[in-house]
């Protein structure tokens, strides 16, 4: 890269015309892993500007969160969340109002269209000829088509709330995923469209690298909202409004049902793609994932060992929230039932929603576990962690673990879930039941994950 655009800007900063594109063909040329020091260095004296531009906050954002993001390297504080520039995705949070939890689900139905479409529509330029971003190991056609099979059925629900769907005429995978990135591009803002193409600086030059990252902010986004949800159907129960917290439960289940075919995109990635580049990703780990925390947090008080380990030490503001004597899902529900005054059918349907969230998320669990040990293998985690052992031991925790009266039979019961003696729920902190490995019917999905995690790569 020249850095005559760079170096120009910094002669003459200016908020509104700062060289994105410059610095992003850049990164994706050579990878972040391999960014020049004297761009490093350039991009370091940018941000000493920061507090001297003047312009719109969100602009001034923006510059921040990119140089944040582009930065973590050499500033040594390289993780997840900087690795999938999430501060530029500006993800629903816990300190957001809760007033704001009912209207959570549009703005990350968004997102999500957004990164899938994106994920699609770079699959699509790669086959058409259209593009040279990351060249490396791309992946053969029957390849690619699983993956359009697979971001359409993630993108079909999201693109109908959207009322985005009435185009998507085409029978076959690329030509409706065509269709569909297109309709997804037609809706995006300015800014939208900026913060795209600003959250996707792979560490090296191997194709499935962005399709890595785009699936795993999808997830994020996921958790995001789960997240959000429960702190409304904490505060619902909070109230008394069973109907409310129900709502949110179901609307949590739901999500995790939707992104059940995103960890089949991931499963179609090439393992030695993905074993080249992740040796690049070295601090960055999805241990680090503040979202899958909150909604674990969120759900039930986690044991005094899992708070004193690797698992919260990675992230620590929300480990200080649980220290803090942040309220859960389960502690609400217990006091709420304690009272007394629930009636029987409300008791049975905060039940049942539990049971499903929390039978949905195991299976997630699960899920991501094969998914890992298939890509992974034996070796460690990229965090520091001990990799797939680390998932091993974690993905039968129970989701809540108080609530042992005051739900009728199909609800909580001892340390987990369980189910009305059908074989298809949880039991004992575990999973059992009809099909290999506890994954059943009601979650299609998941089970499609499942299969093509086991397929030989």
């Amino acid at each position: 890269m020249s850095t005559a655009e760079l170096s120009s800007w910094l002669r003459n900063p200016d908020l509104m015309k700062f060289p994105y594109a410059a610095v992003v063909r850049e990164y994706h040329h050579v990878g972040k892993h391999f960014v020049p020091p004297e761009l490093l260095r350039m991009l370091a004296e940018a941000r000493t500007l920061l507090p001297s531009l003047h312009g719109p906050w969100p602009h001034v954002h923006t510059l921040a969160s990119f140089l944040d993001t582009a930065l973590d390297k050499p500033d040594q504080r390289y993780d997840y969340p900087t690795y999938l520039a999430l501060s530029l995705l500006q993800l629903p949070g816990p300190d957001d109002p809760l007033e704001q939890a009912l209207f959570a689900r549009p703005r990350c139905d968004r997102l999500i269209a957004q990164l899938v479409a994106d994920a699609l529509a770079f699959e699509l330029a790669a086959q058409d000829g259209r593009t040279t971003l990351l060249p490396r190991m791309r992946p053969d056609a029957a390849v690619v088509g699983k993956r359009y099979r697979h971001g359409l059925r993630v993108l079909r629900p999201v693109l109908g709330r959207m009322a985005l769907d009435s185009g998507l005429t085409e029978v076959g995978p690329a030509d409706q995923a065509r269709q569909a990135c297109a309709a997804v591009r037609g809706d995006m803002s300015f800014a939208e469209r900026r913060a795209m193409k600003l959250s996707i600086l792979p560490v090296d030059t191997i194709h499935d690298e962005y399709l890595f990252l785009r699936v795993l902010q999808a997830f994020e986004t996921t958790f995001a909202l789960l997240s959000t949800h429960l702190r409304g159907a904490i505060a619902a129960l909070r109230q008394g409004e069973v109907d409310r917290a129900v709502y949110f439960l179901d609307g949590s289940r739901t999500a995790l049902e939707e992104s059940g075919p995103l960890f089949s995109m991931l499963a179609t990635m090439q393992v030695e793609a993905f074993r080249t580049f992740r040796q690049f990703t070295e601090g960055a780990s999805a241990i680090q994932s503040r979202n899958y925390k909150l909604v674990e947090s969120l759900c039930s008080m986690p044991d005094p060992g899992r708070i004193d380990s690797q698992a919260y030490f990675s992230v620590p503001d929300v480990r200080m929230r649980v220290l803090a004597g942040q309220e859960t899902l389960d502690e609400a529900c217990a006091a709420l039932l304690g009272t007394g005054g629930v009636p029987e059918p409300d008791r049975v349907r905060l039940g049942a929603a539990m049971e499903s969230f929390a039978r949905t998320l195991a299976r997630w669990r699960q899920t991501h576990y094969r998914l890992a040990v298939r890509m992974l293998g034996e070796a460690s985690g990229t965090g520091y962690t001990q990799g797939t052992p680390y998932l091993a031991a974690v993905r039968d925790l129970p989701v809540f673990r108080t609530l042992q009266n005051g739900v009728p039979a199909g609800g909580l019961h001892g340390n987990g879930v369980h189910a009305n003696g059908n074989g298809n729920g949880l039991h004992d902190n575990g999973l059992h039941g009809n099909g290999e490995n506890g994954l059943h019917a009601d979650g299609e999905a998941v089970l499609e994950a499942d299969k093509e995690t086991r397929r030989a790569p």
